[in-house]
């Protein structure tokens, strides 16, 4: 299986949201690629720090990515497209309507909810964590949705 997620830079939250995702992938022993990017990043930027330094401090390294446009391949490829916003989702299917059946914003995949998870850009660590520890949550109850199928 082959999600994509996807924020505005593919700084903050997507990258949070992959490393999460690859983390309880490989807990659970599942077959899963995970990758993000954003509806407006610039490609090769790194990770904002504070979304490295919250992953870190539960034990996962996001220090080596890198951001990246999404584009029609990665779009094609996914299996789930996982969007942070439902603005992120409108944006995305404006631009790639053929991702309509495959394209959810992340908390309604998860939980049914249309709430978005909101942008910890620029704020403290503080902030990050809070969007971390959503997007964990969030994250698990994915997980346990593939595992069931």
């Amino acid at each position: 299986m082959k999600i994509l997620v996807i924020c505005t830079g593919n700084t903050c939250r997507s990258p949070m949201a992959e490393g999460i995702l690859k983390s309880l992938a490989s807990k659970n022993n599942l077959d899963i690629e995970v990758k993000s990017a954003g509806t407006m990043a610039f490609v090769g930027d790194n990770a904002a720090n504070n979304s490295v330094m919250a992953l870190s401090n539960i034990g996962i390294d996001i220090s080596n990515h890198r951001s990246s446009l999404v584009n029609d391949y990665m779009v094609d490829e996914a299996d789930i497209i996982l969007t942070m916003t439902n603005s992120h989702k409108n944006n995305l299917l404006r631009k790639f309507p053929n991702a309509k059946n495959k394209t959810f914003i992340y908390n309604e995949y998860a939980f049914g909810e249309y709430s978005d998870i909101g942008d910890p850009f620029g704020g403290s660590l503080d902030i990050y964590e809070k969007a971390r520890d959503e997007i964990y949550k969030a994250s698990e109850a994915i997980i346990q949705k593939i595992v069931k199928g």
